[in-house]
């Protein structure tokens, strides 16, 4: 009896060693691009009352929708961010089914599904696929507790020169430890993803949050001061492995489920 006591212990170790990783999340990034007032409003809409209801009653949660802050609006123009998190590659691609067998969302969206050729609700739809890195597999929501207007949503994007390089700049997230110096610094990252379908690849994209723009940018100070990245970014593996950066500054909306 002692013996097979013993054997049960050393197999749930053996078992335990060899357990898999988080399954890692899939996420997607809608970009409605608009034109004015009557557009925004009809955007608004529809994701308030039809979509992120629908995707609820799907089991889908933590929809993220963002705006860009007045000093990005006239660089970037108008637009509006839906970050939607997946638990599946089949999720993603047979949502669009799931979403025509719901009656509530069909009444709810009539006027955007129904809209006329010429009184579309946008001026055009970008939609951009990610995999959640290996060492943040799943979206957190984070901590914030001031008023969401105020908040600051920072969605970064780096391309690389290759994909061998932009691979570079993931494992330095990753193994490298940038990932670990982001959450130690207190940035709470909503998310980071290499993207699988995008029209800036190879390119790798994130998003942390913070109250406001002062907390944003104290962080990014404490960030370039600090010992472990100065160590990190002049190691020889990690040089020129990002080509381009760019920056959105967003906040949520008050329907955002994040």
């Amino acid at each position: 009896m002692k013996f097979f006591k013993v054997m049960v212990l050393v197999l749930a170790a053996v078992s335990f060693s060899y357990a898999a990783p988080p399954k890692r999340e899939f996420y997607e990034i809608k970009i409605y691009e608009i034109t004015g007032a009557d557009q925004e409003k009809q955007i608004d809409a529809y994701l308030k009352d039809a979509y992120l209801p629908a995707l609820h009653r799907a089991g889908i949660r933590n929809v993220g929708v963002f705006k860009p802050v007045q000093k990005d609006t006239a660089y970037f123009g108008k637009r509006i961010y839906v970050l939607t998190p997946f638990s599946s590659l089949e999720q993603f691609t047979t949502l669009p089914d799931v979403l025509q067998k719901d009656k509530l969302y069909l009444a709810a969206g009539k006027n955007y599904i129904d809209a006329p050729y010429n009184i579309p609700p946008f001026a055009r739809l970008q939609s951009i696929l990610l995999r959640a890195f290996s060492y943040m597999p799943k979206l957190e929501t984070p901590a914030l507790a001031g008023p969401k207007a105020d908040r600051i949503y920072e969605l970064r994007s780096y391309e690389g020169h290759t994909e061998k390089i932009y691979r570079n700049k993931v494992q330095m997230f990753n193994e490298g430890g940038e990932v670990t110096l982001f959450k130690r610094l207190g940035f709470n990252a909503i998310f980071y993803g290499e993207v699988l379908s995008g029209n800036r690849m190879p390119n790798l994209m994130y998003m942390t949050s913070f109250e406001n723009q002062t907390s944003r940018d104290e962080h990014w100070k404490a960030f370039g001061s600090d010992p472990e990245w100065k160590k990190l970014s002049s190691m020889p593996e990690y040089q020129n492995n990002v080509a381009k950066i760019n920056i959105y500054f967003l906040y949520p909306t008050e329907y955002s489920d994040i």
